[in-house]
């Protein structure tokens, strides 16, 4: 998944953004929940008025969008450079290794204890190494938790933000979103089994403009007041309806079949909304966005995407289909259970293994 914090100094904040974060992770928390106790994904087979739960991977593409703009903001304000190519590594790396080292660690001893677990495979010393590598997004491994994918994808997106910030410098945001975008879609129409279906790695590939589209949008935090009183919500509002239309006509078997080209559709619309976000609209949002609750969230968002998985499995599998034969019955309690004792966990964990090493100064 991507990670889900950047540190709290000035040049690099955006009130707002810790909330969707925060939202986001929580949502995908629900989604796997959703996923354990209504078999059959990608087909709905769970009451139509939850339909909205099936999309977990559309909320790792608003992680990835929300990445390339919380990265790119303080080098917005000062001119689009990087800061020192070492302080931005050193960064990166205490911001997302330690807790995802200690996560991986956590989630293969479970694994290996509870092999029967769903979404995850008791690790092989060679599928332990490819993850602590963080190559799982160009070698397949077993996964001792499923929503590791995306951690490599967006560690790959890392090594590439300096050459997109360059690129932004030299040639202006439409040149580097073509010259990311194009590849894309050319590689896509070619290749159909790239495209369309499942697959083990390669996620960096189609993810590239999303992550590119976020890095872009964060020009509106040092824009001009003509440019910042454009009229975002409603421009995110329009760049949405269309691909939530397709969404709701084509049906979730479709939307997974074709994640490729609806990433590539929903990331401007993801965009535009942080670009509304960071001009204060819509306020009622906004303020919401800042409450208390939804920053203490923010806060250890990426602690809880690393480790909900194994929480969801072992009391869905564990403790609550055995005891409830009713799907919807069966989804309430582990709702009612995984949440609270995912955010206890989560907190704690990222007290210990996540806040310690954030560099607000390096």
């Amino acid at each position: 998944m991507a990670t889900i914090g950047e540190p709290p100094r000035d040049d690099r904040r955006v009130a707002g953004l810790d909330g969707i974060r925060g939202l986001t992770a929580l949502y995908v928390v629900v989604h796997h929940c959703w996923l354990l106790s209504f078999p059959g994904y990608p087909a709905n087979t769970g009451p139509a008025w939850l339909g909205w739960l099936v999309h977990g991977r559309l909320a790792v593409i608003v992680f990835i969008v929300l990445s390339g703009f919380s990265l790119a903001i303080a080098p917005a304000r000062h001119g689009w450079q990087l800061g020192g190519a070492r302080r931005y590594t050193l960064r990166r790396a205490r911001r997302i290794l330690p807790a995802y080292w200690a996560a991986l660690i956590a989630s293969a001893l479970i694994a290996t204890l509870v092999p029967y677990l769903p979404h995850s495979e008791p690790p092989t010393f060679g599928s332990f190494a490819v993850y602590a590598l963080l190559l799982q997004d160009a070698v397949a491994a077993p996964a001792p938790n499923g929503a590791f994918w995306s951690i490599a994808a967006e560690a790959g997106l890392y090594l590439a933000f300096p050459l997109v910030l360059l690129l932004r410098r030299r040639a202006g945001a439409v040149v580097t979103l073509a010259v990311v975008t194009v590849p894309v879609v050319v590689a896509g129409l070619l290749f159909p089994a790239l495209s369309t279906g499942s697959r083990a790695v390669g996620y960096t590939l189609e993810l590239a403009p999303l992550f590119t589209v976020g890095v872009l949008a964060a020009g509106v935090v040092a824009a001009g007041e003509r440019v910042r009183r454009l009229p975002w919500p409603g421009l995110a509002a329009l760049a949405a309806a269309p691909v939530l239309a397709v969404i709701a006509v084509k049906g979730s078997v479709w939307t997974v079949t074709n994640y490729y080209w609806v990433d590539l559709a929903v990331g401007p619309a993801i965009a535009l909304f942080l670009a509304a976000v960071a001009t204060g609209r819509p306020a009622p949002l906004v303020r919401l966005l800042r409450s208390g609750p939804l920053q203490s969230l923010g806060d250890f968002s990426y602690s809880l995407y690393l480790i909900h998985m194994p929480v969801v499995a072992l009391v869905s599998t564990l403790v609550v289909t055995p005891l409830i034969g009713s799907r919807p019955a069966a989804f309430a309690v582990i709702v009612t259970l995984v949440v609270p004792l995912c955010l206890v966990t989560a907190r704690l964990f990222a007290a210990v293994f996540e806040k310690p090493f954030r560099s607000y100064t390096a």
